[in-house]
């Protein structure tokens, strides 16, 4: 199955100059984890629930902060006719519960996430997945920045 099969194609997209307040807003209203932040047409970074808690509010950020400053860079994305299986092993080993999906123009076309996994496909990738992205550390790990 390809990722195009598989993933969330509505997506919402917040800018870096929005201020957090707003991607959490957004967020709630489309009951959603994350948020791809974009700018001139290109896919920047993505702002998550976590990163607003953990980076924004426990160190003391307002609800004015712009998204830029507790933003994720360095992106990874797959691509839109990626096999899901392959996706699944990208999200464990990257410890990532949810991918940017792109296309061959390197536009923004959709998310994957471990739901969409667990939901479109039969067998364990879900599972795998969230095994790999539920141990402790990897690169996401939200301590001292």
């Amino acid at each position: 199955m390809r990722v195009s099969e598989a993933m969330t194609r509505e997506v919402k997209i917040c800018t870096p100059g929005q201020p957090i307040r707003e991607a959490a807003r957004t967020m709630a209203a489309i009951d959603a984890g994350a948020l791809p932040v974009g700018e001139n047409d290109r896919l920047i970074g993505m702002i998550t629930d976590r990163d607003i808690a953990v980076r924004g509010v426990a160190q003391g950020h307002g609800p004015e902060t712009s998204v830029r400053d507790l933003m994720s860079e360095g992106l990874i994305c797959v691509r839109d006719n990626d096999d899901v299986a392959e996706v699944a092993s990208r999200m464990a080993d990257s410890q990532v519960r949810r991918l940017p999906v792109i296309d061959s123009d390197d536009k923004l076309c959709g998310i994957v996430s471990l739901g969409d996994l667990s939901r479109q496909t039969k067998d364990q990738l879900a599972s795998e997945a969230l095994e790999g992205v539920s141990q402790p550390g990897g690169d996401h790990r939200q301590s001292a920045l």
